[in-house]
């Protein structure tokens, strides 16, 4: 057995206390994580010594529309190959799995693309992200908000509306985005509770009292949380002060510091850190360099890692998943709730109760992430090494 000491875990809670408990794992001679126990404190334990670094499961990320230049909702059979490239370098960048998103789009191109990234799962290998189940944003989504949602293939809620872009692939769909504030979403939010699929409030206008009642309908999640859908106002507080107050709704949050200002993206996280979940919201030009790029029949500009229609309108960016980690702590972020929001939370999402320690058991210890926060406001990435 291979030890490793003065290891810390992620952990989303606000209260410090414990914060800095110190573990050791055990690692077996197929390099498999067998026991983590923690270090009592004033305690001496042999074996290699992390000096304090974290130990996570790699990422896993909600919310990505595509890169290397694919566009999700665009697959054909002849991307297979592209698609396996953007999955190594996925996987490359530091995420384990991830919800492939299909924006709003036709319901042929959508089914399309269902069925390509069903034959893709059929090939995953070792070195390859793993996908998930869909995350389909739209189409029932609030005209008033749909942001980069092209208006022509948005759709009112229906069940009708529902099977004909679903049936068949209703077992490979893990997330929708849809405004619950529309006429006939409570039928597709209660059918889609009903298939184990988690909804997500996105694109919408929903109140304060509307966001609350769709919560207790089974909505668990803000796409994107603060944008596409009304601001925490002290006399409009909308769907974010809702989710915040339940307790038990996931934030998705878009860390690059424009989507979201930084200031508010660390309230957030002090307000509700056992609920922010990171998400990239990448788009095709992710792994691509900056400048003009396709999106459907639409031109993407792309600045700093950030994605705009040619009339300005923020589309999302080309930043890794980790990168927001990275950001968070750089805004101020304990590092162990940064890495939580990123690694253990969005597995919480998709039904995984495990504590931190749990979910690391039983993992290859090369395919978990060692992050290294020695240099004041960075925390740093890496594969640990599978031999000591």
């Amino acid at each position: 057995m291979r030890w490793i000491r003065n290891v810390r875990l992620p952990r989303s809670s606000r209260c410090r206390h414990g914060a800095d408990q110190r573990w050791r794992v055990g690692v077996d001679t197929d390099g498999v994580i067998q026991i983590l126990e923690p270090i009592p404190a004033g305690s001496a334990a042999s074996g290699e010594d992390w000096d304090g670094d974290w130990l996570s499961p790699a990422g896993v990320d909600l919310q990505i529309n595509g890169g290397l230049g694919l566009a999700f909702p665009e697959l054909t059979p002849a991307d297979l190959s592209k698609l396996g490239e953007l999955l190594e370098l996925l996987w490359r960048d530091g995420v384990e799995a991830i919800c492939p998103t299909l924006v709003t789009c036709g319901v042929e191109p959508l089914r399309q693309a269902l069925a390509v990234l069903e034959q893709a799962r059929r090939q995953h290998r070792p070195g390859r992200c793993q996908l998930l189940g869909a995350h389909l944003e739209g189409p029932f989504l609030n005209p008033a908000r749909r942001g980069a949602h092209p208006e022509q293939h948005l759709a009112e809620p229906s069940l009708a509306a529902l099977e004909e872009r679903i049936a068949g692939f209703e077992d490979q769909i893990a997330l929708v985005t849809l405004a619950p504030e529309l006429e006939g979403a409570a039928e597709v939010i209660a059918e889609l509770r009903r298939r184990g699929i988690v909804v997500s409030l996105g694109h919408s206008a929903a109140s304060e009292q509307q966001a609350a009642a769709a919560f207790e309908a089974g909505v668990g999640m803000l796409t994107h949380t603060f944008n596409a859908m009304g601001g925490l106002l002290h006399r409009d507080p909308g769907p974010v002060a809702a989710a915040v107050l339940r307790g038990d709704v996931a934030l998705g949050l878009i860390a690059d510091g424009v989507h979201v200002a930084p200031s508010m993206a660390l309230l957030l996280q002090r307000l509700a850190p056992d609920q922010v979940v990171l998400v990239s919201d990448a788009l095709g030009p992710y792994g691509l360099g900056e400048g003009r790029h396709r999106w459907d029949e639409r031109l993407l500009l792309v600045t700093d890692g950030s994605c705009r229609l040619e009339d300005g309108t923020l589309a999302g960016v080309t930043l890794p998943l980790l990168e927001g980690v990275r950001r968070l702590v750089v805004w101020g972020v304990p590092p162990e709730q940064a890495i939580a929001a990123a690694t253990v939370t969005p597995r919480r999402v998709l039904g995984d109760r495990r504590d931190g320690a749990g979910m690391l058991r039983g993992m290859e210890l090369g395919e978990t992430i060692r992050w290294s926060n020695h240099q004041k406001d960075r925390c740093i990435w890496r594969r640990p090494a599978t031999c000591s």
